[in-house]
């Protein structure tokens, strides 16, 4: 759903986010407590409690999530994970919602460990305290009426933490695959401002990462991390509101990017590529190469990224350093970009997440060139496959898509 009246929720993520985070922050702002616990209790495990408190975090009132539990470690599979949510018939939304944050998490899990998703076991995520906030956070934004998940740009801290496999970086290796593609920064914290359940939530329910979009603002809140900083309120805030109608004087204005360009006369059409690719990796929203005639009638190409405002130094050095161009130009423009959400399919027991927008439903490249590799597969045949599979699951009296050509027998 988008358009006026869609109801957004957005996080400002300026001291990262946590699964306990978002949900202190929505519950904060309004969801019901005994609404949200009762969708929970659905879930088919006993042996927890849910409770929020008012806590102060520097000087800024907010919520803190506890999550009393007997089983402070308990490994469970992704696949026991998704009968749990399946077997408690939560509301659509909550359920699709829940499994799109597992599912990237098994990804993400899968990808590190070199074993295929649907094998992974969770550690501290399989904990009975981690599935009720992922949980409980799904449970609340339907409560709230959210429509749309949106966010700023991550805050991730420094250093190393503590995890199931000894001490690992900070932001972990979880965190930053999660991150692909959103906008995040690092502050010099020796804390782990961001964590995986977060990240993992931003990953699969978000449709928008940067300014707070146009909302007519109704609510906001903020949940607490556990420990108070010197320097930074350590919480989350959630702003909810309604998107304003197209035409609107406060609704004229779309999402601000930067255009980063720099034209380029002496390069190799394998480092052009390489650039591109560096481009996205550093958070850019797209990029792209056009050819150009340059003075004294020489052929070149312009290397263009667009770009979040909070990430304007790093992209502009990756454009930089990868190009060796003496001067790179930029300027400030607006996108529009339309509504989507992520939904998970599987392919031969195998994860895929599909981009879901009204009227079209486009299988991740990255995800089903994965499954390809593991199962032999042809890659268009993945990508069939998996638009299928969610047409069939989610809009059954639609036409079937066209199938693939046929392959040439050898």
């Amino acid at each position: 759903m988008t358009g006026p009246g869609t109801r957004v929720a957005w996080f400002h993520c300026f001291a990262g986010i946590a699964g306990d985070m978002a949900l202190g922050s929505l519950l904060d702002a309004g969801a019901d407590f005994d609404e949200v616990t009762a969708l929970l209790e659905r879930l088919p495990f006993s042996g927890w409690r849910l409770t929020a408190e008012p806590v102060l975090r520097g000087g800024i009132a907010a919520t803190r999530i506890l999550v009393e539990a007997e089983d402070s470690v308990v490994v469970r599979t992704y696949a026991h994970i998704v009968g749990l949510v399946e077997e408690a018939r939560l509301p659509p939304r909550v359920a699709r919602r829940a499994l799109d944050t597992f599912a990237a998490l098994a990804q993400v899990e899968g990808a590190l460990h070199r074993r295929p998703p649907s094998q992974v076991h969770f550690h501290e995520i399989g904990s009975h305290d981690t599935i009720v906030d992922i949980v409980g956070t799904c449970a609340a934004l339907e409560v709230l009426g959210v429509d749309e998940v949106t966010a700023s740009a991550v805050a991730t801290g420094t250093g190393t933490v503590r995890s199931a496999h000894g001490f690992i970086p900070n932001p972990s290796p979880a965190v930053v695959k999660l991150l692909e593609g959103i906008p995040s920064w690092g502050r010099d914290v020796r804390v782990e401002l961001t964590t995986p359940t977060g990240a993992a939530l931003l990953a699969a329910t978000g449709v928008g990462f940067g300014p707070m979009p146009a909302i007519r603002i109704e609510a906001s809140g903020f949940g607490a991390g556990s420990a108070e900083l010197e320097d930074l309120p350590n919480c989350t805030q959630v702003v909810l509101g309604l998107r304003l109608p197209d035409g609107s004087r406060d609704s004229g204005s779309g999402q601000s990017v930067l255009l980063l360009e720099a034209n380029l006369d002496d390069v190799t059409g394998e480092t052009l590529a390489h650039t591109v690719e560096a481009l996205l990796g550093a958070g850019a929203h797209d990029a792209w190469i056009t050819p150009v005639v340059m003075k004294k009638g020489r052929p070149g190409h312009t290397v263009s990224a667009l770009c979040d405002p909070a990430l304007l130094d790093t992209v502009r050095e990756v454009l930089r350093s990868e190009t060796g161009t003496l001067g790179v130009r930029g300027s400030t423009l607006e996108r529009w970009p339309a509504s989507r959400q992520l939904d998970a399919v599987e392919v031969e027991g195998l994860p895929v997440r599909v981009k879901v927008s009204p009227g079209r439903v486009k299988a991740e490249q990255g995800d089903a060139a994965r499954v390809a590799a593991r199962t032999g597969l042809p890659l268009r045949e993945v990508v069939f496959r998996a638009e299928s599979a969610w047409r069939r699951h989610d809009h059954p009296g639609d036409p079937p898509p066209p199938s693939p050509e046929p392959r040439p027998s050898a």
